[in-house]
């Protein structure tokens, strides 16, 4: 079998070890480690060595990419698919920029810098846009705004946020998962602090900012809900952010910005 793989060029005798090529990658291989065996190759239960070509091809580099590119494959933004990587613990942030983890190096993290700024970013294989890892993580953590409806009907149906939160429209989720995505600690559904019960939708501590989500065509009951919590943030001067539907479309570009007028940097 090793003979095989080595003439077709799937594995390659480096330092007295077996080390996988690109174009063994390509084909499902993966570097495994134990205590007991060290590192070793380990191939998909389908493998079939049968079906490899009878002769030796040249090796296939794998294209290194960046996130803006990577995140254009998977139609997500560089900055959800970075926040995507920091949540699987690929990626670390540094003061600007990121940085590769151990498991991002495993991945085939490639840790660069820019010339001209210095500011750190990273390179991935073109092929983990095919890593269920990754795909299940985007699936998960993303939610397709193309069939978003901001027109006041939202259903009663309880939404669950990657965090764990239940919150009661897809909008809300939507506004969830992009805090935790930007690693912003955050509260749902807290009680203000005043004697009446009055609930915000989200809450950050640090900074001490409310988050409120309002949807459009309100009909006469809700409105006056509305006037009257907002009468409650401007009377207590308590630091509020309004969403709405357009907002909740380009959160990336939205809430940073209403977040930085109250000393708290998302990226």
């Amino acid at each position: 079998m090793f003979s095989k793989l080595l003439e077709v060029n799937f594995i390659i005798r480096q330092s007295d070890k077996w080390q996988l090529t690109a174009k063994g990658k390509l084909a499902g291989g993966k570097i495994k480690t134990s205590a007991k065996l060290g590192n070793y190759i380990e191939w998909p239960e389908n493998f079939d060595l049968s079906k490899l070509p009878p002769h030796q091809t040249p090796d296939t580099p794998i294209a290194m990419i960046n996130a803006s590119k990577m995140a254009e494959k998977l139609g997500l933004t560089a900055i959800k698919l970075n926040h995507i990587f920091s949540e699987l613990g690929w990626l670390n942030k540094s003061l600007k920029g990121w940085l590769a983890t151990e498991h991002g190096l495993h991945q085939g993290a490639l840790q660069n810098e820019d010339s001209r700024t210095g500011i750190p970013y990273v390179k991935w294989p073109e092929t983990l846009t095919h890593s269920p890892i990754l795909l299940g993580a985007v699936q998960a953590m993303s939610k397709s705004l193309a069939n978003l409806n901001d027109n006041g009907q939202e259903t009663p149906n309880k939404f669950c946020s990657v965090d764990g939160h239940w919150v009661n429209s897809e909008s809300e989720m939507l506004i969830d998962n992009w805090l935790y995505l930007a690693e912003i600690t955050h509260a749902y559904n807290r009680k203000l602090p005043i004697e009446e019960e009055v609930y915000c939708a989200f809450y950050i501590p640090t900074g001490k900012v409310y988050i409120e989500y309002w949807r459009s065509n309100l009909d006469i009951k809700l409105q006056a809900k509305k006037d009257k919590k907002l009468a409650i943030y401007k009377e207590n001067k308590f630091k509020l952010i309004e969403l709405t539907g357009q907002d909740i479309q380009n959160l990336d570009e939205v809430l940073p910005r209403h977040l930085l007028r109250f000393g708290i940097q998302a990226y």
